[in-house]
């Protein structure tokens, strides 16, 4: 496990990079019967007369394996704690897809009335195999300094 790091420890511009995470059509679908079913993400078929022309994921599915590739890439001290994001889609993940996330620190604001913390924020782009960009999300995130 990764050292925990703190707001002290962050300057403007790092970076930092995920692990691999595969994504099959068993998967979307599986999401996608749960949490968003509709046609382009339940079947391969019915998905080839939509939109997106062929089975996608949910993009709250990309939202959700990017979380888990950034608390695993960016080991906050005490969690990454979101306080606002803007996402975009700008095209579909699909099966066969294998996700990753690079991150990096945009701004760094100490918080003038709880000296403990402060506001992070993070552009955090989710990308394929291909270097295509998957999903793109600019977010606040609150981090902690070191105590003592």
């Amino acid at each position: 496990m990764a050292e925990p790091i703190y707001l002290e420890d962050l300057s403007v511009g790092d970076t930092f990079l995920s692990d691999h995470y595969p994504l099959d059509a068993e998967q979307i679908v599986g999401y996608a019967k749960t949490f968003d079913p509709q046609p382009f993400h339940l079947d391969q078929d019915a998905a080839k007369d939509t939109f997106f022309e062929g089975l996608a994921a949910s993009g709250w599915q990309t939202a959700g394996i990017t979380m888990r590739l950034l608390v695993a890439s960016l080991p906050l001290a005490r969690g990454i704690i979101g306080a606002g994001a803007e996402i975009a889609w700008p095209q579909a993940t699909r099966p066969g897809d294998v996700l990753r996330v690079t991150s990096k620190i945009l701004s760094i604001t100490p918080s003038r009335s709880k000296p403990d913390r402060g506001i992070v924020v993070a552009e955090c782009i989710t990308s394929n195999q291909r270097d295509e960009v998957l999903q793109r999300m600019v977010t606040k995130i609150l981090c902690f300094k070191k105590t003592g």
